[in-house]
């Protein structure tokens, strides 16, 4: 039995941080799971950067969620330091009993040490003093592709004593009703029944992540040659809009988009109306994951075991070269990345045509 493990009957209320990415922060959502079935007496609370709350609001299990938006520094100094010190004062008055700070960002120290929580948990990553001296508990982190950030994530719970079941493992995303209802009042507008259309994300705001263009078109050609109806998103970025508009722009035949068109909490729910979804490694396709929506993810710089598809049917399109997962932007840090130039697009059908049939229905 560890022997410095907490005990989750003195939890009142828990702050988990996570100041980072869309998709960082909706792989933290099983944490919240797990906390709530070990404390349910518990208030758990989150803090996040507030482009990034749309991924854990509407968490069952979640009671409050403080936001600091990266805008605050426009504003100018004084008026950041207003915000900062109303944030501050509504996190010191929730009188947390634990802190799991889920990156080595050094906010979540600087909170840890000022809020005086009986326990505090971080990462073991960060070797200063002041950093490791804001925490009772560190956890080690695997890193190298070899470890999921979910499971990454439940290691700060392990390191406290609180082991995750299987049915806590699985990402939690949702969208409202009246984002649904909204959703399905477009997609009916499109001619696209719900189940039946394939969902294609093919940008990210890190280009090199992406397919190139040619491909894509390719993809999306062969699709609606079958008679699969095909739905395109992208985010409103204007260099993510003009990517789409080249992908529509070398089609045999025009395909449905709402790009730059939907919140993501809408994305959330055009995903769940999918047949299933394609895209790169970025947040759709953990969104994607999350509504149980089969998909089919291509890799190319980044670790495909850490970030991965988590828990729904799924096929992965790399290519195995001895330099892959690099991390880099592009090769050379030219911004294209020939591990997924390389994959053609007969490979990213063939592996749909897999998945749709193992998950028939």
């Amino acid at each position: 039995m560890l022997q410095d493990a907490i005990d989750p009957a003195a939890l009142k209320r828990v702050l988990v941080i996570k100041l980072r990415h869309h998709g960082d922060v909706l792989l933290t959502s099983p944490v919240f799971t797990t906390l709530k079935r070990c404390a349910p007496q518990a208030e758990l609370d989150a803090l996040v950067y507030a482009d990034t709350a749309p991924m854990l609001r509407g968490h069952p299990a979640l009671s409050q969620l403080f936001t600091i938006d990266r805008h605050w520094k426009r504003a100018g100094r004084w008026a950041q330091l207003r915000h900062e010190w109303a944030l501050f004062q509504a996190l010191r008055a929730r009188r947390y009993d634990l802190i799991v700070h889920l990156t080595d960002h050094n906010r979540g120290a600087t909170l840890a040490r000022l809020l005086k929580p009986r326990w505090a948990v971080a990462p073991a990553g960060k070797t200063s003093r002041r950093f490791a001296k804001a925490f009772t508990h560190r956890y080690p982190v695997v890193g190298g592709n070899r470890r999921h950030t979910v499971e990454l994530h439940l290691d700060a719970l392990r390191r406290l004593g609180l082991h995750a079941s299987a049915a806590e493992r699985g990402l939690v995303l949702c969208p409202s009703t009246e984002a649904r209802q909204r959703v399905d009042a477009k997609l009916a507008a499109l001619g696209l029944p719900a189940g039946q259309f394939i969902h294609i994300h093919p940008t990210s705001r890190w280009l090199f992540k992406t397919w190139p263009t040619t491909h894509m078109a390719a993809l999306i050609d062969a699709l609606t040659a079958r008679g699969w109806p095909v739905l395109l998103t992208a985010a409103p970025d204007p260099a993510e809009l003009a990517m789409l508009a080249d992908i529509q722009g070398r089609l045999a035949r025009p395909v449905a988009s709402l790009a730059g068109e939907l919140t993501l909490e809408e994305l959330g729910a055009a995903l769940q109306g999918a047949r299933a979804f394609v895209g790169m490694d970025s947040v759709p396709m953990h969104m994607a994951a999350a509504v149980g929506t089969p998909t089919v993810a291509l890799f190319g710089p980044s670790g495909d075991i850490e970030w991965g598809p988590w828990r729904t049917p799924h096929r992965v399109v790399r290519e195995d070269l001895p330099c892959r997962p690099c991390g880099r932007d592009g090769c050379g840090g030219g911004k294209l990345s020939e591990c997924l130039s390389l994959i053609a697009p007969a490979r990213v059908l063939a592996a749909l045509d897999e998945l749709l049939q193992e998950t028939g229905r």
